[in-house]
């Protein structure tokens, strides 16, 4: 300490890196809770789209299935369409509301089958982190997050 320095003038010192440290700490602990926020609600988003999925998997009419020329030879074909696989993922949501909840702006934006046989349903959702909504909702209302997810039938 050289004289001209007082005690006072090293407390001040202490005190505002002190201060600094505990405002980056502080910062540091808000963006990893934000970024746990948005990482739950990605997969609840993968569980829901997981859950649609396999039901619109068996979402055939039973009437194709064992119709009169339900299949070759006597066996019974799985044939689903882009139709069968959007009116599940539908019936879903509206039967099960509760299973969408927490996600905000949930939207379908894949119900589809790309080989008769498999249900691709593809989901997107808001992400707001709790500490940084103010944040995001000035710029933009949140993070959009995604969900993919297929089964296949029979």
């Amino acid at each position: 300490m050289t004289p001209a320095e007082t005690p006072d003038r090293e407390s001040g010192r202490i005190l505002l890196l002190t201060l600094g440290f505990v405002t980056i700490g502080l910062m540091l602990v808000g963006m990893v809770a934000s970024a746990t926020a948005v990482h739950l609600d990605r997969k609840a988003l993968f569980d829901l789209a997981d859950v649609l999925a396999a039901g619109a998997a068996d979402a055939m009419p039973p009437e194709r299935l064992y119709g009169a020329d339900a299949g070759q030879g006597g066996v019974a074909v799985v044939t689903l369409t882009d139709a069968d696989v959007r009116r599940s993922v539908i019936e879903r949501l509206e039967e099960h509301p509760a299973a969408a909840a927490g996600l905000d702006g949930l939207r379908v934006v894949e119900a589809s089958t790309p080989d008769g046989r498999t249900a691709r349903v593809g989901l997107a959702a808001e992400s707001h982190p709790p500490l940084l909504r103010w944040f995001t909702d000035t710029f933009g209302g949140g993070f959009t997050v995604q969900a993919v997810s297929s089964a296949r039938a029979g």
